[in-house]
């Protein structure tokens, strides 16, 4: 069963910090890379970081400095770590499945995943 769970947003000031987290069922989390999304209103939904099971990680560079992605692959759980937040932050943040090293494109990857989790709610306020 394809399972996905987000949690750990929030409303947090500019410049606050918050950790999100997501467990993932084995069919997804099995996958070589593990990415976070994001969609704000109006906007496509953006792959944002990347890990691979071996600790490779890989981040667009509207967040590249600011956030750290990492995994537990004996918990099926992947962590954002996400520091100095800025308004334009503020989104919905999925997980998923992700490429392996750069993407060629950071804001269509999203569309080849049929299946999302709820996502978890992000507001920085300025």
């Amino acid at each position: 069963q394809v399972r996905l769970v987000e949690s750990g947003g929030g409303l947090v000031q500019a410049g606050g910090s918050l950790r999100l987290s997501c467990t993932a069922s084995d069919s997804i989390f099995s996958s070589e890379a593990m990415g976070w999304y994001r969609q704000a209103p109006g906007k496509q939904r953006e792959l944002v970081a990347t890990a691979t099971r071996g600790g490779m990680t890989a981040y667009a560079d509207s967040v590249k400095g600011r956030f750290t992605i990492s995994r537990d692959n004996a918990k099926n759980t992947v962590y954002l770590q996400m520091n100095s937040l800025k308004p334009e932050d503020t989104a919905v943040y999925y997980c998923n499945g992700a490429p392996r090293g750069l993407p060629p494109s950071w804001t269509s990857w999203a569309a080849l995943y049929d299946y999302w989790g709820q996502g978890t709610q992000v507001t920085v306020s300025s």
